[in-house]
């Protein structure tokens, strides 16, 4: 563990958020997700009666189909447990994602559309965790495959790497390093 070790401690909350990559046999993307909340104690809850220990709270899912431009061509999103029974009611919303590409600015535009009342929290958490996943899958799987047959691989990764975090900054060895 890289972490030093922590004071006596109980465990209360726990988040887990798996996130896959899938290459599809129609040359499409599909980015898969879920997101589960659960407590390590049993509660009441309005809406289920009584939630038990280690049992989904927040059970979200999505899956966002792309093309290798990283425009999102289909979207699906699913609650499968919830505290309260309108929140999957909000699932048809993320539709809108449709034709958005994940690029530059994709982050903001999805706190513009589903910010607040507009969506569900841990959808939107979500969706950043996905277009991460979309960018870990398909740019270094489609570079492997040009550099395997021969070609040359995408080489524009400097101008999508530059001052997106510190090791990356223009200034700094890695970003000069990038070809254009």
């Amino acid at each position: 563990m890289p972490l030093p070790a922590a004071a006596t401690r109980k465990p209360i909350h726990n988040r887990n958020i798996n996130c896959w990559g899938y290459l599809r046999e129609d040359g499409l993307w599909d980015i898969e997700g879920s997101l589960i909340d659960a407590k390590t104690y049993a509660f009441p809850n309005e809406h289920r009666g009584e939630i038990k220990a280690n049992e989904p709270i927040h059970e979200m899912w999505m899956r966002l189909t792309v093309d290798d431009s990283m425009t999102i061509v289909e979207v699906y999103a699913e609650t499968d447990n919830s505290p309260f029974a309108i929140c999957p009611v909000i699932t048809p919303q993320f539709q809108k994602l449709k034709g958005l590409r994940i690029a530059k600015g994709f982050n903001g535009k999805v706190f513009e559309l589903f910010g607040g009342v507009e969506g569900c929290t841990h959808h939107v958490e979500l969706i950043g965790r996905l277009a991460t996943v979309a960018f870990q899958s398909i740019f270094p799987y489609r570079n492997r495959q040009a550099a395997a047959e021969g070609r040359s691989p995408n080489t524009n990764r400097r101008s999508r790497l530059v001052n997106t975090c510190h090791a990356f900054a223009e200034d700094g060895p890695i970003a000069q390093g990038l070809k254009e």
